[in-house]
């Protein structure tokens, strides 16, 4: 059994489709026996019952209307990752204080800043990417250099490991980039400095996560095999 006292903060950008994936591998962690703590916004935070994960509250800055409160995109992650920061330190050290101390942050990829809490005290953080693979490396070829916007007088393109795609197969952050700004710019950021983490975590597949298991030596987690679906965590290289 895991050591009791390892304890893990999952951190989920405060949107539905972000939340459910990382309070699934909260609970994933919780049945191992590691004490996982899923923190998350005061406007999102009464809508999550989980009996086997804790849930605690950091502040994005607008704690009684969330993203709606806010005056746009740009606004709400400046916010976020500035209130967010102060409170998520205050969480830990909290915690730190106690008979469980935080070993790891396991946070959304659509946020920058729990990285640099985690480097600040001295703790491991993981990135999770809550889209899929694939979308993962359509990021990865924009970050070494392949061109936005993707026109539709240019598709299909073609992408390393991924079938040709048409113009309408792209994320909307891709396909539209000019309109998702704010959300792309965090987004290629993270790729852009991956390093900084110690584990990297991806959704897959089962046929996609066998495949990594095998071609990729520095694969350390991934799914029991009872389900299509995995989560794979790799550390990453240069």
């Amino acid at each position: 059994m895991a050591n009791p006292r390892c304890h893990v903060i999952v951190i989920p950008y405060p949107a539905q489709g972000h939340i459910n994936p990382l309070l699934q591998f909260a609970k994933r962690l919780a049945s191992k026996g590691v004490k996982a703590t899923l923190a998350t916004t005061p406007y999102t935070i009464n809508s999550i019952h989980a009996p086997t994960v804790g849930v605690e509250p950091i502040s994005d800055g607008f704690d009684e209307g969330g993203f709606k409160q806010s005056s746009g995109v740009e606004a709400y992650l400046e916010s976020f990752k500035a209130v967010g920061s102060r409170t998520l330190t205050e969480l830990i050290l909290k915690f730190n204080a106690s008979d469980s101390p935080v070993r790891c942050i396991v946070y959304d990829s659509l946020l920058t800043w729990p990285v640099d809490v985690a480097r600040q005290l001295g703790i491991h953080a993981a990135v999770f990417f809550t889209n899929s693979a694939s979308v993962c490396s359509m990021y990865w070829q924009i970050d070494r250099g392949l061109t936005l916007p993707v026109e539709q007088e240019t598709v299909p393109v073609s992408l390393p490991g991924l079938p040709s795609l048409g113009f309408h197969e792209f994320p909307s952050f891709l396909a539209s980039p000019t309109t998702h700004s704010a959300y792309l710019a965090a987004i290629l950021e993270k790729f852009h400095s991956l390093d900084k983490n110690d584990w990297v975590g991806l959704q897959l597949l089962r046929r996609a996560r066998d495949s990594a298991s095998r071609s990729h030596e520095r694969t350390v987690a991934s799914g029991d095999g009872r389900s299509n679906g995995a989560i794979c965590l790799l550390r990453p290289t240069n």
